[in-house]
């Protein structure tokens, strides 16, 4: 067994894809300290920087010292504490809906809702980039998964016509597409849903806090909220805590009490969590200015970056990628910015396919501007010194 083990990791690193923990030893902020060396933050999905924010842990101490730090069981045994259902009221005000369930994580609340709704002789029709969890999902299902390419509309609807009128069918897509920083066509897509008689299910894990008026992610942006019939999303980025919803009619989350596993057999969440997310979700709502920090920051990089001769896809977000190519070499780039004193995550396969590793750049509303610029410059030194631009 060693010595598979072995062999394994020997191939994993000789392809560059060797992964290993990095230990923060601070806040995180827009710059912390990683391994000892404090570096300008630009990999996390701290989007408008609530994780650290003092209303949020002022909410969380409340939470423990009334609560405790567990809730002891799964939901439907005795961990549903009172505050989940003040946070599941508060989600469907928010997200337009007659009901909403909370999970202890967005990944749990994807692989969860998919597999209980949708099984062997079923359709799924999943966009190319959607996140892993979605994936997940779809394999646990046992229904039929046909990917689509990249926001492709086209061919999307030419898929579904070749499907059975009869049988069931759901559209799976990401909000804003946590890799390559796009935004899905969502108005396209409800239109394709209805013809069609699909459902359709928005992943809007990277969009939440971001997009729409008052944060409410892609549905919102688009105007579209009461035409999805699955909102799902997280807590743990633009939010700054942990947890993930869905958000429906309350038939949907009636089946879901009931059907999901991934939240029957799951402790439930600490009381300090829940009460950061109601923070947070409150917050949000009230802070267009954070939004408004977010958008001219990552505007202001993805220029400069395009203007230096990167690659940064297609993204028209807060997540821009810089794409490189090959997997060791976005290593060694990726640990040369680190040096530089910038941390920006190499992603490379399976995260992304083969040929297209990436360097990803988020940007946060509590960035200082000379550390953008900083960040820039060093970004322009590493990719001269490579030769990617």
């Amino acid at each position: 067994m060693e010595a598979l083990l072995t062999d394994t990791l020997n191939c994993i690193k000789q392809k560059g894809l060797y992964r290993a923990f990095r230990s923060l030893e601070s806040a995180p902020g827009p710059v912390v300290t990683i391994n000892g060396k404090r570096v300008i933050q630009f990999s996390s999905n701290n989007y408008l920087g609530l994780a650290n924010h003092p209303v949020l842990k002022r909410a969380a101490k409340e939470a423990v010292e009334k609560y405790g730090v567990g809730v002891g069981a799964s939901r439907l045994i005795t961990g549903n504490i009172e505050l989940y259902e003040k946070l599941e009221e508060r989600m469907a005000r928010f997200k337009h809906t007659e009901s909403a369930l909370i999970f202890t994580t967005g990944y749990q609340a994807n692989i969860g809702t998919i597999s209980a709704l949708m099984g062997p002789g079923d359709f799924i029709f999943s966009d190319s980039l959607n996140h892993a969890s979605v994936i997940d999902g779809c394999r646990l299902s046992g229904a039929r998964i046909i990917v689509y390419p990249h926001r492709d509309l086209d061919s999307l609807e030419k898929l579904i016509r070749n499907t059975p009128k009869d049988s069931k069918k759901l559209i799976l897509t990401d909000g804003v597409f946590s890799m390559n920083g796009t935004i899905a066509p969502l108005p396209g897509l409800v239109t394709l849903a209805k013809r069609y008689d699909c459902w359709l299910m928005v992943d809007e894990a990277h969009a939440t806090g971001i997009l729409g008026k008052l944060g409410k992610g892609t549905a919102e942006y688009f105007g579209v909220e009461e035409e999805v019939d699955i909102h799902m999303g997280t807590f743990s980025k633009s939010l700054g805590s942990l947890g993930g919803y869905i958000a429906g009619n309350q038939k949907l989350i009636d089946f879901l009490t009931n059907k999901c596993r991934s939240l029957i057999y799951t402790t439930g969440l600490p009381p300090a969590v829940l009460a950061a997310d109601l923070a947070a979700v409150d917050l949000v709502e009230k802070s267009p200015e954070l939004r408004e920090k977010v958008w001219k920051r990552a505007n202001f990089v993805r220029e400069k970056l395009n203007k230096l001769g990167f690659y940064t896809l297609d993204s028209e977000t807060q997540i821009i990628p810089v794409l490189i190519g090959n997997a060791a070499l976005t290593m060694e780039f990726s640990h040369y910015l680190f040096k530089r004193g910038v941390f920006a995550h190499g992603i490379r396969p399976p995260t992304v396919p083969e040929g297209l590793s990436r360097v990803r750049i988020s940007v946060m509303a509590t960035h200082e501007w000379e550390d953008l610029l900083y960040g820039v410059e060093i970004l322009g030194e590493a990719g001269k010194k490579f030769g990617i631009i």
